[in-house]
């Protein structure tokens, strides 16, 4: 069955604007042949490609979930760019990522979301969230650091590369297809959530293996490269069609843990 997904489109960098100091990961902002302004992930950065392939598969799918995720294309990065750039430890940054690199669309003037200050998204939007992070284990949405922005009054979710950490070693990936998320106790946006198993109901029947096959074909064959014991491009992609099919269908695990945490954090408030 084929799937209609929004283009996943290719620009250029055409110019390197300044480094966004946040994380390890050192993302930078530039401007491409679109004369569109993108934060820049980069190949070469010290979390490798695989954080470039935890965010796009996972930003994808939260947006084909109908999640508000900021626009991701792909940028080619000419290393030219880095003659430019005086501080020595970017140029080799922008040195060793030349070629295919994540672009996220820059939301000028939004602001990282705080549980004090809000605003805040509606129940049902933030147990579709906190739903939607279990299934992809992304342990970086805690209070401390959420990944989410707040633009023109609505929640955006950025920063998926610490998702779908299964694909670090690819060991039992089957076993833990199957395990809860206690990491999701720790979610920011829990104690807004409505009921998770109604998220649950609301999002789980969207995934299918066709859903899941055209959003893996997106991830550059760069970025995959050869994995040991699991082979090529090709053979990783099945891989991630695989784990996240047998864990969609093993989601009551996760989703029980998150209703429960809900529940706790609803009676300590």
């Amino acid at each position: 069955m084929a799937i209609d997904l929004p283009t996943l489109r290719s620009v250029v960098a055409t110019r390197y604007v300044t480094p966004l100091r946040e994380g390890g990961s050192l993302p930078g902002l530039v401007e491409a042949d679109d004369d569109g302004l993108y934060v820049l992930k980069f190949r070469g950065a010290g979390q490798g490609p695989k954080a470039l392939v935890a965010d796009l598969l996972a930003g994808e799918l939260a947006r084909a979930l109908g999640l508000i995720v900021p626009e991701m294309v792909l940028v080619e990065l000419d290393p030219a760019l880095a003659g430019a750039e005086p501080d020595p430890e970017i140029q080799e940054l922008l040195e060793r990522s030349a070629g295919r690199n994540l672009g996220v669309d820059f939301l000028p003037g939004s602001l990282a979301y705080s549980p004090v200050v809000g605003p805040h998204p509606e129940p049902d939007a933030a147990a579709d969230i906190v739903w939607f992070d279990a299934l992809v284990t992304n342990v970086d949405r805690a209070a401390r650091n959420p990944n989410l922005l707040v633009w023109h009054g609505r929640i955006w979710l950025i920063d998926h590369g610490a998702a779908l950490y299964v694909h670090h070693t690819w060991r039992d990936p089957d076993g833990h297809a199957r395990r809860p998320f206690e990491a999701i106790r720790d979610h920011v946006l829990l104690p807004l959530a409505s009921s998770i198993e109604a998220a649950d109901e609301r999002l789980a029947g969207r995934i299918s293996p066709a859903l899941l096959e055209a959003l893996v074909e997106r991830i550059p064959d760069a970025w995959l490269g050869e994995e040991p014991g699991l082979g090529g491009p090709d053979a990783q992609r099945a891989a991630y069609v695989r784990y996240l099919l047998q864990r969609s269908a093993a989601r009551s695990a996760f989703v029980g843990t998150a209703e429960s945490a809900r529940l706790e954090a609803r009676r300590a408030a």
